[in-house]
């Protein structure tokens, strides 16, 4: 597999066990990364931080799941082949749909993500979380968030 293709399937791998509410999984998809969290703090996570945000936050319903889809789209990705690195700018949108409820996006911004090449398998090393842009009502979504 090229390592366009490996990448982007990391990017996809992510929406996918996150929708599907597997977060232990998802999180190891970072094991080996930090994710930036508040890029003005700097507030950073590893694999352990994160799982235990996405625990205490992401509202988990009767079907096991957070009800969204994370689309994620738009990879601009910059690959240095020699040096087994990577970087790719993605934008995001959150659907979900609760209840009876129509679906609808909560959330879109972008992931700023970095990826290192070991043993032949490319891996996240860095994810920026921090950038946020657009939010409708996600609270049906998340739960004890900070104030503003």
């Amino acid at each position: 597999m090229d390592s366009a293709t490996a990448i982007t399937n990391l990017l996809h791998r992510y929406a996918e066990l996150f929708d599907a509410g597997e977060h232990d999984a998802c999180a190891d998809l970072f094991a080996h990364a930090q994710i930036i969290l508040d890029p003005d703090a700097p507030l950073v996570v590893d694999r352990a931080g994160i799982l235990e945000i996405w625990r205490t936050t992401v509202i988990i319903h009767d079907d096991g799941t957070p009800r969204t889809k994370h689309i994620v789209t738009n990879p601009i990705l910059d690959i240095d082949e020699a040096d087994g690195t990577a970087t790719c700018r993605s934008y995001y949108t959150v659907l979900q749909q609760v209840h009876d409820g129509p679906l609808q996006p909560v959330a879109a911004g972008r992931y700023h993500d970095r990826f290192e090449r070991v043993d032949g398998e490319w891996r996240f090393s860095e994810r920026d979380y921090s950038k946020l842009d657009l939010v409708d009502d996600i609270s049906w979504h998340l739960q004890n968030m900070p104030e503003a």
